[in-house]
């Protein structure tokens, strides 16, 4: 599948700065969108690549979702722009689509991230989200609105209600569409949620995770250290699990460190 990214860094008369190049890859119910204002603090340093994965965002519809074909996207996209030697930020689903991506061409990374998720197997816990994504009918819901009113009755957060409802836009006046694809998500969800198998990892990598957050507990430490043994793992500690929106500042500065 051909993905739908963005580029950000490369502009006229910056194209000969040898800047390296740096893919991120949002997690799920996201989009590039969600990452534009660090990938352009990143663009001062490296080419930014924000990528949407399939069934999200601006990127094409399909019944098949797994991490082997998002990997198979992302390697697609990789060897399209001629690129190797790459970094990426992968978080949560995007984080596992790196690792299954490290896992099949570890030659073509330089370094990775790997925000708050490691390869092991999650209980189910997006029940109430798709319930409420499904219990709005846009053939009737016509508004924003409308659309936040029904997922309250299934999500009480509202900064993750505003997340998800990002996803609605206008095909026409009156009618609107979601660029996820609610259907396969819903019922593909436990692969989202699957480990992912290998052996080792030797690519040099770094895991952030939220201190707030039970993605990755002190516990996963030794067996991420054992899968990746170039691995690092940091915590920041005043985060949950949307480390990237919650605490950009150290999170940017863990980054630049680590790939510089």
């Amino acid at each position: 599948m051909k993905l739908h990214y963005r580029v950000i860094g490369n502009e006229e008369g910056q194209e000969n700065l040898n800047k390296k190049p740096l893919f991120i890859l949002h997690g799920l119910f996201g989009s590039s969108d969600n990452w534009q204002t660090l990938a352009k603090k990143f663009a001062e340093r490296y080419v930014v690549y924000l990528v949407d994965q399939r069934n999200h965002g601006h990127s094409p519809h399909s019944d098949d979702f797994n991490y082997e074909l998002m990997a198979d996207d992302f390697y697609t996209l990789v060897k399209d722009l001629g690129l190797s030697k790459i970094n990426v930020i992968g978080h949560s689903m995007g984080g596992k689509t790196v690792i299954n991506f490290a896992k099949n061409h570890p030659e073509l990374l330089d370094k990775m991230i790997v925000v708050d998720i490691s390869h092991k197997q999650y209980p189910m816990h997006h029940e109430q989200i798709l319930k409420g994504l499904n219990a709005i009918d846009l053939s009737v819901v016509k508004t924003r609105g409308n659309a936040d009113k029904i997922l309250s009755e299934f999500v009480s957060e509202l900064g993750v209600r505003q997340f998800l409802l990002k996803n609605l836009y206008w095909i026409e006046k009156g009618q609107l569409a979601w660029r996820i694809n609610i259907p396969v998500l819903s019922r593909e969800i436990y692969r989202i949620i699957d480990a992912i198998e290998f052996d080792q990892i030797s690519v040099d990598t770094l895991f952030i995770r939220g201190g707030r957050s039970n993605y990755i507990l002190e516990s996963d430490y030794a067996d991420i250290h054992t899968k990746f043994p170039q691995s690092e793992i940091y915590s920041i500690e005043e985060s949950g699990h949307w480390i990237h929106a919650e605490a950009p500042v150290e999170f940017y500065n863990k980054v630049v460190d680590f790939l510089q």
